[in-house]
């Protein structure tokens, strides 16, 4: 729902950095999408980097502050607040699950127009994060949906390969700088430029834009 894939590149680099790891940003951006801690091990898989316990979660409070230093760049995508909405309106119950700790996701309510009680789980609420379906499962358990019967709109192939795995129909966005052929194969029922093209078609999924 918002513009922040580049920004969090750009705080992975700087976090990498800081303890002495160079990568080029197309390698942090494909794992973007991925928990903090999957993210990390992932990388220092590829470079042989060693890294002790403490060491990766400070690695993940240093990415939390720079990310944080660059949150006012970061804008909602286009129709996101107007799809929400939409929802809202039609009665039909939705929730924000991401794979950012609370620290750094609660700045998107500010930025979508949504009051702080809306129904959010972030990282910090479950054991696994994304690609495992831990996120999803509990979304769908807060909303008291099952999740079989609920939509996952993601723009990672992370973000459904973990809607395939707690049993949801994916919904792809190209915001996140994958390719449509890239969510499709992941499992994407149908892929949209942004919210306000994903709005625009909603009839697609089942929904109507009157009532």
């Amino acid at each position: 729902m918002i513009d922040s894939v580049y920004q969090h590149v750009i705080a992975w680099r700087n976090a990498l950095t800081v303890v002495g790891i160079d990568l080029s940003v197309w390698r942090i951006h494909r794992r973007i999408g991925m928990s903090g801690g999957l993210f990390v091990s992932a990388l220092l898989r590829e470079t042989g980097v060693s890294l002790t316990p403490a060491e990766v979660e400070e690695l993940q409070k240093l990415h939390a502050r720079a990310y944080l230093e660059q949150v006012g760049s970061v804008r909602a995508l286009p129709g996101a607040p107007e799809l929400l909405r939409f929802l809202t309106d039609r009665g039909v119950p939705w929730a924000i699950a991401t794979s950012g700790r609370m620290e750094t996701a609660h700045t998107a309510l500010g930025m979508l127009g949504l009051p702080e009680d809306t129904p959010m789980i972030t990282r910090d609420m479950v054991r696994f994060a994304k690609p495992d379906p831990d996120l999803f499962l509990a979304a769908a358990a807060l909303l008291g949906v099952e999740p079989n019967h609920a939509m996952v709109v993601g723009d990672s192939v992370w973000d459904l390969l973990a809607a395939r795995r707690a049993g949801a129909l994916g919904i792809g966005l190209l915001s996140g700088g994958y390719g449509r052929d890239e969510l499709e194969r992941t499992g994407a029922f149908r892929v949209y430029a942004d919210p306000a093209d994903m709005l625009t078609r909603i009839d697609e999924l089942g929904l109507r834009q009157t009532i």
